[in-house]
């Protein structure tokens, strides 16, 4: 099986093409692109303050790697041919591989079968992988289907376990931050769509969403050639690579979604001083705590404090009711007594 990772597909291509021109760099890639286009515009931007911006385009106009029998080369890696071998204990495709070369070294040619539990590869799927070879126009030979079959079961499975791992992983995140709500952190924007900014958090690496409404009050539009958010009336910008400063206002740990708030100098204080006065609980010439994790902080003691006295108000009740009960067993023993004398029994010592 080899390791195959082929170049952008004409949609990717074409995307990538109308960034760079709207970028006026004067570097540009082709019609059909090779891994040396790419490097040179990576070495061409490297000190550029949009440097980050940039090279995350040229990543995401790439295809995913897939296993195939068929060899197309490693666009990433510019080689002619490439395939996994080093790690036959964890996974599939290395065993394949070993399998292979110890056939050789024995001077054996290795069969390969289709494993039981695996399916053939359907029409629709197959539109979407390299075209297999043919002999002499003959179809394929059923060994060949056998590996095509095994390398699309291998590129689904590790699909499936990056999926199931990064699940995982929103939860972890999403049950740390929890603890976090109302705190600050610096970030940059890794992300930018028409509805929002996706920003990665320094130092923690935890991603969570600016939504459009949270950026001030103003109207964005979305520049997809440029892929940034641009303010109408007083031209903010947002890109790829811009450096945010963002408030934790929400925590969905179903959904594996954390939403962030924009945050200006001074902006956190006076929110909060705005909602207390909203909830009645503050005086106007309250003076503002230091942050917004002060207020958070304090807000958590209140609630512990009215935790402890609901605990000990229903314990002083729970008292209070045992001391006026009469005890059970005296009075059923002598509502006893009292009707065996009355039947003329006597009294048991």
């Amino acid at each position: 099986l080899f390791r195959v990772h082929e170049g952008p597909t004409p949609e990717k291509r074409t995307t990538l093409q109308a960034y760079l021109r709207a970028l006026g760099l004067g570097l540009s890639i082709s019609d059909d692109p090779a891994p040396a286009e790419f490097a040179a515009v990576a070495a061409a931007t490297q000190g550029r303050p949009d440097a980050q911006q940039i090279h995350t385009m040229l990543l995401r106009s790439m295809q995913q790697a897939i296993y195939t029998p068929v060899n197309s080369g490693h666009f990433g890696l510019a080689y002619g041919a490439y395939t996994h071998f080093t790690s036959p204990i964890r996974r599939y495709p290395d065993l394949l591989v070993h399998r292979v070369i110890k056939a050789l070294l024995g001077r054996k040619r290795y069969h390969h079968l289709l494993h039981p539990g695996t399916r053939a590869v359907d029409p629709r799927q197959r539109r979407r992988l390299p075209p297999l070879p043919r002999t002499a126009g003959k179809p394929p030979s059923e060994e060949l289907l056998a590996w095509e079959a095994t390398g699309a079961h291998c590129s689904a499975n590790e699909r499936r376990a990056d999926e199931a791992s990064r699940d995982v992983e929103a939860w972890l995140k999403c049950a740390y931050m929890r603890e976090k709500l109302g705190e600050e952190y610096g970030g940059t924007v890794t992300s930018v769509a028409g509805f929002g900014l996706f920003v990665t958090l320094d130092g923690l690496y935890v991603e969570g969403l600016v939504h459009i409404t949270e950026l001030g009050g103003e109207y964005y539009k979305f520049d997809e050639v440029r892929q940034e958010l641009r303010g109408e009336r007083t031209g903010v910008r947002y890109a790829i690579g811009t450096r945010v400063r963002v408030q934790v206002i929400r925590v969905d740990l179903d959904g594996r979604k954390i939403d962030f708030r924009m945050v200006r100098e001074g902006e956190s204080e006076r929110l909060l001083e705005r909602g207390r006065a909203e909830r009645g609980r503050g005086t106007p010439n309250a003076a503002p705590p230091a942050s917004a994790q002060a207020e958070l902080v304090k807000i958590k003691a209140l609630d512990r404090q009215r935790k402890a006295q609901a605990r000990e108000r229903k314990a002083q009740a729970g008292d209070r009711k045992s001391a006026g009960r009469p005890t059970a067993t005296k009075t059923t023993r002598s509502t006893a007594v009292a009707k065996r004398v009355a039947r003329g029994g006597k009294k048991k010592p």
